[in-house]
Formats: C-alpha cells, sequence, structure tokens
C-alpha cells in the first residue's frame, strides 16, 4: 500500500505505502508497498500505463518502481537518499538493464512522468515488526475499497477503545478490489473490539496479523 496503486479507500484517494531499508546495491526496499505518497491517484496509475501500454518490458520497470516507491530524479532510481543502479534493478524487473535505461530517461524526460516519479517516497512499514514493538496488526479487507469512509470508521472504534494508532496505510496490488487497509495498533487489540471494527461500513473482514 506501496505504491498497488494509490486507491481512495474511503480516505480521499492517497495512500501511503511502506518500505524498509536495503542497500545500496540492490532495489530498495526488500519489503514494500507500492510507494503513492500525496502524488499518484488512480489517473496518474492510468497515466503511467497508457505511457507504456506499448512497450510491456518498460511498463514492468515503471511498475516496479512505483510499487516499492523508487524515485527518479534525472535519469537516476533512489531509495531515499540511496541511489539505485540499472544493473540492480534490472535483476529486479527480470529485464536487461538497457531496458532500466531507457525507462528511467523516459520517465525524466515526460514532464507529467517526472512531476510524479520524482516526488515518490517510501517508509518503513511497522506491521512487519508489529510484535517486537508491541503493536497488534490488523488486516481489513473491504467490501468495496473505493467506498468512503472506512478507514475513519475502523480508527475512529480504536480510539473508542482506548488505543492509539501507531500506522495505517493501504496496499493495493493495482486492482482496487483487492486494496487491504493494514493498521498497526499501539498494544493488545481487545477482543471486544473486534466485532465493532468487523461491523464497520464497507468491512468485509478483518484479519488479526
Amino acid at each position: 500500500m506501496v505504491v498497488r496503486r494509490a486507491a481512495r479507500f474511503g480516505s480521499g484517494g492517497r495512500h501511503r505505502t511502506s518500505a524498509s531499508s536495503a542497500c545500496a546495491d540492490s532495489v530498495c526496499p526488500p519489503r514494500a508497498m507500492n510507494t503513492f505518497i500525496l502524488v499518484c491517484t488512480l489517473l496518474g496509475m492510468d497515466r503511467v500505463k497508457q505511457e507504456f501500454s506499448k512497450s510491456p518490458s518498460q511498463e514492468k520497470v515503471a511498475m516496479m518502481l512505483l510499487r516499492h516507491g523508487i524515485r527518479v530524479e534525472k535519469g537516476v532510481a533512489y531509495c531515499g537518499g540511496i541511489e539505485q543502479s540499472d544493473a540492480a534493478l534490472a535483476r529486479a524487473a527480470g529485464v536487461d538493464r538497457r531496458v532500466v535505461r531507457s525507462t528511467l530517461d523516459r520517465i525524466s524526460e515526460d514532464p507529467e512522468l517526472d512531476r510524479l516519479f520524482s516526488k515518490l517516497r517510501s517508509m518503513l512499514l511497522l506491521a512487519d515488526v508489529a510484535p517486537e514493538i508491541g503493536c497488534t496488526t490488523l488486516e481489513i479487507v473491504p467490501t468495496d475499497a473505493t467506498m468512503p469512509g472506512i478507514v475513519a470508521a475502523v480508527t475512529d472504534v480504536v480510539f473508542r477503545g482506548g488505543l492509539s494508532v501507531r500506522q495505517a496505510v493501504v496496499d493495493d496490488p493495482g486492482i482496487r478490489a483487492d486494496s487491504h487497509l493494514i493498521v498497526v495498533v499501539d498494544g493488545e487489540l481487545p477482543a471486544r473490539l473486534l466485532p465493532a471494527i468487523k461491523g464497520c461500513r464497507g468491512v468485509s473482514s478483518v484479519i488479526l496479523r
């Protein structure tokens, strides 16, 4: 929830995805939900698909960049401040590195794509380390991820239960119907709150991780 494109998921059409750290020679992050911070809307995703529709190999690279929140500036790929080599990106995408180079150049040369990819960011997904930091992770499966109010309803139940939300992100694999809300709650979630969360409008099921 990468960027898994930006889904409305009841919170205004934008979402963050998450990532962990990585070394400079490999694609960063290794545990990412596609990252689209404040910039990637459904229209933006459609624009990317349209732009690369005639070049499947370049589209594969572009979607991988979005999925992992790897930004592109002046033809160079970065995860945070860590530069990503063409060779590392090529290995991760399963393409020749010349495809990576042509994709990065194409992104930087197109003003609209450049505005999108130059603003991508990745962040740590606390769900991966929740048990180690005394947190509980909820995975919310929606009936319809475009339905407004799901995030607000779920977090309201958590707040009324006396708990704090450490992180809430949307994991969107690129198909809105498959979008899930990941909520990391500070402390152990009381069992009495589960029925209330499951009863929220737009919630199909709740998975405790």
